[in-house]
């Protein structure tokens, strides 16, 4: 076989990409594979519209069935985004023995399972690398480099815009809603940007980072999440003061960790999983992650921590990811065999259902910024509360004077149960002492090394 044809369809800003990468590194792709890929077809809703990359016009269609049903095409390139009509074109592809590539991380963090179990059945590879960290080999690494492992932790930085607005904000100040402004103006927030800064894009990449560290398929509904909207410049400097950084992290944790054999299974084995910011040491290699840089921080009972850095999003980046699957699978083909492994790595008969621990159960440090009046007695009522509910008070802040007025009071406490702490904001809310809500922010202390 001298050439694998592919087909494309969604010929936007990615899709432009894997054209540029196909054309630009094809000696490349041709010596590595020996033999080279073909693009045929095209397909997508606009065709005149001018691209960065020409393509011979003959190629184009918004005709997506001919792709599907073109016997010649090999691996169908699904890069439209969405829910519906990609799952559409995904099952069509699969049921016509095609196998396929995708970057859509909300089509396979909650239809994953139904589409993964489809290719299985039709014999197909599904490649999804740029699913998750954009030109980062996460996907490969969890499926590959790291399948001696039992996952003890995963810390993901795993959303460009939220993490410029926290760099931007952390390293020039400035309030939350003017760095997103900013963000917008040059590209690397949307104009609606709730997905990136209420945390649902990285829900998603974490729920498939999930299935496949863990075998299991986890709905996105069991992961708790939450945004950066409340963070302000106040909680950035306290942050510093302590020694931290806030970062909209992707968290995932084996329950047992460093304790041998654990697996995650059974009764009473949980994992956590869930978005939130977050407090890290300075220490820590993900606190320099700077601007729309991405990085994914595991933790292997065998490898010990490793850490994977790049550009988690843009054209070339997710371009050189979705290539890299069309590579992989092309070998495949080329030696006439089937998928050599399953998608998620598990066998079918290993994979498994896993309880998600509630968030009420999460026992972390956490930071906690009343605005308090300045009067003698409010830390006693306030630490009065706390330890009634068993929270104990490691370090604390109070800046400024302003007699009868309202300051800033910061405390960090000591590992505390959730629902307990939630509990005692609620009760502390109410003292006449306290003016307005109170901020908090979980710490994770112990993210840089092996799990304890």
């Amino acid at each position: 076989m001298d050439k694998i044809k592919v087909g494309l369809i969604g010929f936007g800003t990615v899709g432009t990409g894997v054209v540029r990468v196909l054309r630009e590194n094809s000696s490349v792709i041709k010596d590595k594979l020996g033999c080279e890929v073909v693009l045929k077809r095209i397909a997508d809703r606009d065709i005149i519209r001018k691209r960065e990359t020409d393509v011979p016009g003959d190629i184009l269609t918004t005709d997506v069935d001919s792709i599907i049903n073109d016997p010649e095409i090999a691996i169908v390139i699904e890069l439209i985004g969405g829910l519906e009509a990609a799952g559409d074109i995904i099952v069509k592809a699969l049921k016509k023995g095609k196998h396929v590539v995708t970057a859509n991380k909300a089509l396979l963090s909650t239809r994953g399972k139904e589409l993964f179990s489809l290719a299985g059945k039709e014999g197909c590879d599904v490649g999804f690398e740029a699913s998750v960290g954009g030109g980062i080999p996460i996907i490969k690494a969890l499926r590959e480099g790291l399948a001696a492992n039992r996952v003890e932790s995963i810390y993901g930085i795993i959303n460009g815009t939220a993490n410029y607005i926290l760099s931007k904000m952390t390293n020039e100040g400035g309030k939350f809603e003017t760095v997103l402004k900013e963000a917008q103006k040059k590209g690397y927030a949307e104009a609606d940007p709730t997905y990136d800064v209420e945390g649902m894009d990285t829900a998603h990449k974490l729920a498939i980072l999930i299935n496949l560290a863990y075998g299991t398929y986890i709905s996105l509904e069991s992961i708790y999440t939450e945004g950066i909207t409340r963070i302000t410049e106040l909680d950035v400097r306290f942050a510093r003061e302590f020694g931290y950084r806030i970062k909209l992290l992707a968290i995932a944790k084996r329950e047992g960790r460093g304790t041998h054999p654990e697996v995650v299974s059974g009764e009473g084995k949980s994992i956590e999983a869930r978005v939130h910011p977050t407090m890290i040491p300075l220490s820590h290699p993900l606190s320099s992650v700077e601007g729309v840089y991405n990085a994914i921080h595991i933790n292997g009972n065998a490898s010990g921590p490793v850490m994977f850095y790049g550009r988690g999003a843009g054209m070339m980046p997710t371009a050189s990811a979705v290539v890299a699957d069309i590579i992989d699978i092309s070998r495949n083909i080329l030696k006439g065999k089937g998928p050599r492994t399953t998608p998620l790595a598990y066998t079918e008969e290993s994979l498994k259902d896993i309880k998600v621990k509630k968030i009420d159960d999460l026992e972390v440090p956490y930071y906690i910024r009343f605005s308090a009046k300045d009067l003698p007695g409010v830390l006693s009522k306030i630490s009065g509360v706390l330890g009634s509910h068993n929270i104990s008070i490691s370090s604390v802040i109070q800046k400024g004077r302003q007699r009868g007025g309202t300051v800033p009071l910061v405390i960090i406490t000591h590992n505390s149960l959730e629902r307990e702490f939630r509990k005692s904001i609620e009760e502390i809310e109410t003292l006449s002492v306290i003016a307005g809500k109170t901020m908090y922010i979980r710490i994770e202390e112990n993210s840089g090394g092996a799990d304890q």
